[in-house]
């Protein structure tokens, strides 16, 4: 179910006859990780949490830096010197706080990514 404040937000979506309610139902309950949040990581991280995808995994051990900031779109001059996963949980926290956001700072080994792959429906390697 969607409340008003999401209808209304997706309702572009909605009106697209391949989306629809039904669609936008199975994206609101959809989980992805992205591993990732640089130059290829900002843009789909950006991209999901504004579509309304449920729930999104952000998995990075790195921080953010001036260099960073001309190719990686999701983070800011305020951010420079935070860990990017807590600069992207800013940024899209601020675009959709419908969503659920859960943070992954470390490196992913065997298990945790083992662990990380089996909580989501999709994953998307956004890693250099």
């Amino acid at each position: 179910m969607m409340n008003d404040q999401e209808l209304l937000r997706y309702s572009r979506q909605i009106l697209l006859q391949h989306v629809d309610i039904e669609g936008q139902l199975r994206l609101k309950s959809s989980r992805a990780l992205i591993v990732g949040l640089g130059g290829l990581g900002s843009p789909v991280a950006l991209y999901l949490a504004a579509a309304g995808v449920g729930e999104l995994h952000l998995a990075d051990f790195d921080t953010v830096d001036l260099t960073n900031l001309q190719r990686q779109i999701i983070h800011d001059t305020d951010s420079v010197g935070l860990s990017k996963v807590d600069s992207a949980i800013r940024r899209l926290s601020a675009i959709n706080p419908e969503i659920l956001l859960l943070a992954h700072r470390s490196a992913l080994d065997a298990d945790s990514l083992a662990a990380a792959v089996a909580a989501v429906d999709v994953v998307l390697d956004c890693s250099d």
